[in-house]
């Protein structure tokens, strides 16, 4: 009571911490403070998979919006798959949280479960951005992440551990008489000794002697660790429960959650819903997961002793039990689930079928962190050899990510999947879209491009599926061979998908590709229809951070400087210099394109260095595709013009390279420039010497500086009073 005296009332300090083992109450203590809580509490429980900072964020923001609408902007963010996640969206999250006028009490209970330097760099900057009047509150096993001996010296955490999240000896009698045991004062002065006020020490001991054991013996069983808990389980516990409880008890450990139908399929047993009701009922075991006595779940500590127990007396089980858990829940429409206890059932064949159903789900939800951890999880089980689909899907994912590397990667494991291993499976719905991925990383050529792109179509259609991104590229395909007739056909077909939710990207990418071919044609009436509609599509999804925005940015660019509207087109040359990092040679087609178009908006505005920083990125996405048919052309012309007019001048904001405006949002960060360097797999010297060169062309002086001019400028979102730098 005292503990919730003080964080109610009596400590106004903005953080609190609350370390402590297992069992010790943590997160009963805050719920009970929430309960009597005179803000609004956000409550956010972790497990492993928030090891993804998109779903993370996710998570938090709901949680705060729940409590009062925030902005709008965070949730677009997002859940875009193409923003910065680590720079502009949580310095966007900060922010909005920061600015809440209600008093709100945010909670992150199991913060240990957290590894991901990125997450811990988030709550970072939330951390620095709790509003007067609200609290953050983490809770955990190990100590924060976080800068502590900052927010120390500067007393802005409170700070909660075992010793004061221990029993006192009148807690503990409290504890024994409500599990209707009992026992007089000087068993528990033993007990309590026994267990250092350790409650789940204590609650085991009242289950024990609920089932008849001997005080003595339950106070004689207690040294405080672990091993010796768990022996005292099985022989003052289990061993005194029928049979058919033990054998629940120890099978369904293996469960995150339960249910009475998930129980009863993984125990194959018709009576398994029945026993969880029982259970239920004695209030001691089960913690409710609802309101409706639907799902309940083990306490951690419990369900690790039950767990210890199952793997010593029937190891052999596990993975079938797992099995069983994730065919329960691919059956009922919890497929993510499923892929969870397949994989702690190492059952590779099943992730890998999971996976390929719902990898491109998840990637246009933006969790792509999630999407990676599966596809390493089979890369390191060899499971993509016998399942091309995923390769395929994850090579494709990797070209809309604008990971190259990656991309090049998965496009050699798929050829060698189709070309040379002889006895590899027959899959044909793999073939389609491995000549899709072929054709779109247009690696030899044009010519070959557009056979890729025409063997994806019909090797789709012998499979009775319609996918417009292969329509898409035979439409591109035939453009860049001068075949304008013939290629916006294609694109008009490409476009008309009914349910742009399908794919947003391919749709707004064909109406760009459409609106070019008019303008090449003299047809900006039709031109601008064009890019209206494809901003629409952008925007309709949710997705302005998304590889499809540098084009539509372009093509806008164009047709507003075409009808004299400046203003207009300097506002896309900066959303298009924000989001140019995403157009890599991934996409070369659409990466070289985009940088033409906008290389003629910025000499038209009198912006030749620009212009010439454009020209080289597009030079050196010609040394790895030099064959992109007319496109190789325009930019030889282009240069030419450009070199003849103009040389080199001052660089400025306009001159900042794709490396440059990549590294920019990281800037926002609360990571050191060698964390930084860690991050995105650079040198420190590769970062310093890139920070000066961005420092340079911003006209500023020092990290802090350059994120307030780029907010400014519009390069990175947000306002100024989200970022306080972090040192080196």
């Amino acid at each position: 009571m005292l503990l919730i005296e003080l964080l109610a009332r009596g400590d106004p300090r903005p953080i609190v911490s609350v370390v402590a083992p297992a069992g010790y109450g943590k997160t009963t203590l805050l719920s009970q403070w929430a309960e009597r809580s005179g803000p609004a509490v956000a409550w956010v429980s972790l497990d492993e998979r928030d090891n993804d900072l998109k779903v993370l964020l996710t998570y938090v923001a709901e949680a705060l919006d729940a409590v009062e609408p925030i902005d709008e902007r965070v949730f677009d963010a997002l859940a875009s798959p193409g923003s910065s996640v680590p720079g502009p969206v949580v310095s966007a999250l900060g922010f909005a949280f920061s600015s809440m006028t209600l008093p709100v009490v945010l909670v992150l209970d199991d913060v240990h479960v957290l590894d991901d330097h990125e997450c811990w760099a988030a709550l970072s900057v939330l951390a620095d951005h709790v509003p007067p009047g609200s609290r953050l509150v983490l809770s955990g096993r190990n100590a924060p992440l976080l800068a502590l001996a900052r927010l120390r010296t500067a007393d802005r955490m409170l700070e909660i551990g075992s010793r004061d999240l221990a029993l006192t000896h009148e807690e503990a009698s409290s504890l024994l008489r409500n599990a209707s045991v009992s026992v007089n004062e000087g068993d528990v002065a033993e007990l309590h000794r026994r267990t250092e006020g350790w409650p789940a020490g204590l609650y085991l001991a009242a289950l024990g002697l609920k089932q008849g054991g001997p005080v003595a013996s339950a106070a004689d069983s207690f040294g405080g660790d672990d091993r010796l808990v768990s022996e005292y389980l099985q022989s003052e516990f289990l061993t005194r429960l029928s049979s058919r409880q033990r054998v629940f008890l120890s099978r369904t450990a293996v469960l995150e959650r339960m249910c009475g139908p998930l129980c009863e399929a993984v125990l194959d047993a018709p009576g398994a819903a029945a026993t969880l009701a029982d259970l239920a009922l004695s209030n001691l075991l089960l913690v409710p997961l609802d309101r409706q006595g639907e799902w309940y779940r083990y306490h951690q500590l419990f369900r690790d002793m039950l767990l210890a127990e199952l793997r010593r007396l029937e190891p052999q089980l596990i993975s079938v039990l797992q099995r069983r858990a994730a065919g329960w829940c691919a059956r009922n429409d919890l497929p993510e689930e499923a892929v969870e206890y397949s994989m702690a059932a190492d059952d590779v064949d099943a992730v890998a079928g999971l996976a390929a159903r719902l990898m491109v789900q998840a990637y246009r939800q933006g969790r792509v962190a999630t999407v990676q951890r599966w596809l390493r999880w089979l890369e390191d089980r060899g499971g993509t050899d016998a399942h091309p689909m995923v390769a395929v899907l994850a090579g494709i994912l990797a070209t809309a990510t604008g990971r190259a590397a990656a991309a090049e990667r998965w496009a050699d494991v798929v050829d060698h999947w189709q070309y040379e291993e002889a006895s590899g499976p027959d899959d044909p719905a793999a073939e389609a879209w491995a000549a899709l991925l072929r054709a779109v990383l247009c690696q030899h050529g044009v010519k070959q491009m557009r056979a890729d792109a025409d063997e994806a179509a019909r090797r789709f259609a012998a499979e009775n599926v319609w996918e417009p991104a292969a329509v898409l590229m035979q439409g591109l395909a035939r453009v860049l061979s001068d075949d304008l007739e013939g290629g916006d056909a294609c694109l008009r077909d490409a476009a008309s998908v009914t349910d742009e939710t399908r794919a947003p990207g391919v749709v707004a990418v064909a109406l760009c590709e459409r609106s070019l071919v008019a303008m090449a044609r003299s047809e900006w009436s039709r031109a601008q229809v064009f890019a209206e509609q494809a901003r629409t599509v952008v925007r309709r999804a949710g997705r302005q951070d998304y590889y499809a925005t540098p084009l539509v940015c372009a093509v806008h660019a164009r047709t507003s400087l075409h009808r004299g509207d400046v203003s207009a087109a300097r506002q896309e040359l900066v959303t298009a210099q924000r989001l140019r990092p995403l157009l890599t040679y991934a996409l070369p087609h659409f990466a070289v394109q985009a940088r033409i178009e906008l290389a003629r908006v910025h000499l038209e505005l009198s912006d030749p260095e620009g212009a010439w920083t454009l020209m080289r990125e597009v030079d050196e996405l010609l040394r790895r595709r030099p064959d992109l048919g007319n496109l190789t052309d325009e930019a030889a012309a282009f240069r030419a013009r450009l070199s003849a007019e103009h040389g080199p001048g001052v660089p400025g904001v306009s001159a900042l390279t794709t490396a440059e405006l990549r590294l920019l949002p990281m800037f926002a960060s609360h990571l050191s420039f060698p964390q930084i360097g860690e991050q995105m797999s650079l040198s420190r010297h590769t970062v310093k010497s890139e920070a000066i060169s961005i420092y340079r062309k911003l006209g500023v002086c020092s990290r802090a500086q350059a994120v307030v001019r780029s907010r400014e400028l519009g390069l990175l979102p947000g306002d100024d009073r989200s970022f306080i730098p972090s040192r080196g």
